[in-house]
């Protein structure tokens, strides 16, 4: 993995953490990475299992919105279990 796409990578985890924050609370760069980094896992296997393919017209933009809503559903289960 070269330098490009781990800043990529990067970028989607932080981008997606604050869309997750606006909808859920929370706050902080390095929890916004966190939890974005994570829920773009956890967005892409709910939107697998369940057969969901989303096109908004851009690559980017699509894995932005799949790993914001794992976000929410990995700070809300979060929440759930603490």
């Amino acid at each position: 993995m070269d330098m490009k796409a781990i800043l990529i990578w990067v970028a989607i985890g932080i981008l997606a953490g604050w869309l997750a924050s606006i909808v859920v609370g929370g706050g902080g760069l390095i929890r916004y990475l966190i939890t974005g980094l994570i829920g773009a896992f956890v967005g892409g296997f709910l939107f697998k299992v369940a057969g969901i393919n989303i096109n908004l017209g851009n690559t980017l933009v699509n894995e932005i919105v799949v790993a914001a809503i794992g976000a929410v559903v990995v700070v809300l289960l979060a929440r759930l279990i603490a």
